[in-house]
């Protein structure tokens, strides 16, 4: 099956940890076919070393961004404007057939029988059933195609912003034309939907086949306990209240990724010798205590500071860095 591949994006090296669990899993449930991972030269050399342990094929690939802000507003999302790098995947024309996943899914079972399915076959957004969800989907690379697509992106652009608003007026008879391209739910099950319905979660969740991580907080971006081997627990999140997946998620993380990003440097700081984990939730932690700033969580202070929006002079400043780390070596 060397004509057929799994493909996955990565745009930084926050979601190359997500396309490492991803690239994981699928090989943890022996999958037949390639693996191909689409990185941007956003990310780091060390990371592309370990990228290469997990994939066969490691493509570094232009960004293509839709500047849509005015829709990306309407779903408070403007970092995915970039998702249009997606459609990348479809100039992998070595490939006769490819299935497309996002970095923030991970395989609970075998699933090459996707391959059976013609493009472009995908399971409904749980937002909008009638739209399909472009986390994971079966298509043929073909440069036609991918002109198309670019072309459709400068003229008329995305009703979302992003790649799944493109790609559903694209294929936009796949509501009602054919249902053999309606994959079960169970092949994109939305972390989302299992908290609002969770009833159907019940009753079919056993046969989950791919769990999809949606919306902002990723899986990468919590904090993990080792000892307990579990998710830290926030009140206001409602993620956990349904945490396997999450657990499962960091599981393969801490038993398979971490020593590999270890190994090429990747997760080290080299003053501390901190996991960049670790400086983060000492940053949060710290920063949360501080007065007088503002009561935020932990998620918040840790998007602030990876945005470079750091309260340098305050409580993230060098000398109350340096005291929550030298607790962190003691």
């Amino acid at each position: 099956m060397a004509d057929q591949a799994f493909v996955t994006l990565a745009t930084n090296d926050p979601y190359v940890k997500g396309a490492l669990v991803l690239g994981s899993s699928l090989r943890n449930h022996n999958t037949t076919r390639k693996l191909v991972v689409l990185i941007t030269p956003q990310v780091s050399d060390s990371i592309r070393k370990v990228l290469d342990k997990v994939f066969d094929v490691v493509r570094v690939v232009d960004v293509l961004d839709s500047e849509d802000s005015a829709h990306l507003a309407l779903m408070q999302r403007p970092e995915l404007g970039i998702t249009l790098t997606k459609l990348h995947c479809w100039a992998l024309t070595e490939y006769t057939k490819c299935v497309f996943m996002d970095a923030d899914t991970m395989v609970l079972s075998n699933i090459d029988n996707l391959f059976e399915r013609e493009e472009l076959s995908a399971a409904p957004d749980p937002g909008w059933p009638d739209c399909f969800n472009s986390g994971v989907f079966v298509f043929q690379p073909s440069i036609e195609t991918y002109n198309q697509l670019l072309q459709l992106a400068t003229e008329k652009g995305s009703f979302d912003g992003g790649d799944q608003g493109l790609l559903n007026a694209f294929f936009s008879n796949w509501a009602t034309k054919d249902i053999h391209k309606h994959l079960p739910f169970v092949y994109n099950l939305s972390s989302i939907s299992i908290y609002s319905y969770l009833p159907a979660f019940k009753a079919f969740g056993a046969d989950a086949k791919v769990v999809h991580f949606l919306g902002k907080v990723k899986p990468w971006n919590y904090t993990y306990d080792s000892k307990t081997k579990s998710v830290k627990s926030e009140m206001q999140d409602q993620t956990l209240i349904h945490p396997e997946f999450l657990n499962l998620w960091w599981d393969i993380y801490t038993t398979r990724i971490l020593p590999l990003l270890t190994e090429h440097g990747a997760v080290k700081d080299a003053s501390t010798g901190l996991k960049v984990e670790e400086v983060t939730e000492a940053v949060a932690q710290m920063s949360i205590a501080a007065p007088p700033q503002p009561s935020i969580s932990s998620e918040e202070c840790r998007e602030r500071w990876e945005q470079g929006q750091a309260d340098y002079m305050g409580a993230d400043s060098y000398e109350n860095i340096r005291k929550k780390l030298d607790s962190y070596l003691q």
